[in-house]
């Protein structure tokens, strides 16, 4: 039995309701309460702006993730570089249990990533970074908490890739879900390959409509993802303090 429901996304209340689900309250993200870590300062919004532009990739965090996406998020960057001359300064933020088969990995790539390391490490790139490549996930999230426009990949598994057609949601982009708008071009399953990425990443090296249009949506996302007063933790310890009284 469930007394109330604790959302950590906004349009989750209204899918509740509409399903005749229990109370279901917002009381917001947990990254709400780590915004300013993807707060730029002078110093950073000046290097976001300078050239080369930093480009981040984030194949993701598991190891199933990084040995399916990062081969073709490498012949990505290499398509942007050599059939686009387009010139960046390429980090890839890392977890530490994965750092010799990420290095593997990147051993073939024509353009060799700068390995990072920590949460302070990526955050600091976040703040300065012009634009991503990204796996699916709550990294999305966070990039667009940073207004760092992106374009997303992800392939998983041959049965996980079939459960996917049972799941009826415009997109796997939190971004996009929470601003309903896919403002964020993702590419799944054989749909994430480097023509497509390539495509969807070019324009966003350079200031174009593509890359305005996910910035005014990350600044909708900002207005979107606040909450009335207090922070997620308190708001959410006010909920659950009713049912303990009664």
């Amino acid at each position: 039995y469930i007394d109330h429901v604790l959302a950590l996304l906004p349009f989750e209340p209204v899918a509740h309701q509409k399903l005749g689900g229990p109370p279901c309250t917002y009381v917001g993200h947990p990254l709400i309460e780590r915004r300013e870590l993807f707060r730029s300062t002078q110093e950073e919004a000046q290097r976001r702006s300078s050239e080369p532009p930093i480009l981040l990739v984030l194949p993701g965090s598991r190891r199933s993730e990084i040995t399916r996406l990062m081969p073709v998020f490498g012949e990505t960057i290499a398509r942007l570089k050599q059939i686009h001359q387009v010139d960046f300064d390429l980090i890839l933020p890392a977890v530490d249990h994965l750092k010799s088969e990420i290095e593997d990995l990147a051993k073939s790539w024509a353009v060799k990533p700068r390995l990072i390391f920590g949460e302070a490490a990526k955050h600091h790139a976040f703040r300065k970074a012009y634009a991503a490549l990204a796996a699916s996930g709550t990294v999305t999230l966070e990039l667009a908490m940073a207004h760092v426009p992106m374009a997303v990949g992800y392939r998983v598994g041959a049965i996980e890739g079939q459960i996917r057609h049972f799941i009826n949601v415009p997109s796997v982009v939190l971004a996009n879900l929470i601003i309903g708008e896919n403002i964020v071009p993702e590419r799944i399953q054989g749909a994430c390959n480097a023509d497509h990425l390539t495509n969807d990443l070019f324009p966003l090296l350079s200031d174009t409509e593509a890359r305005r249009r996910q910035l005014k949506g990350f600044d909708r996302l900002d207005q979107l993802m606040a909450i009335d007063e207090g922070n997620p933790s308190v708001k959410a310890a006010e909920i659950v303090s009713r049912y303990v009284i009664k």
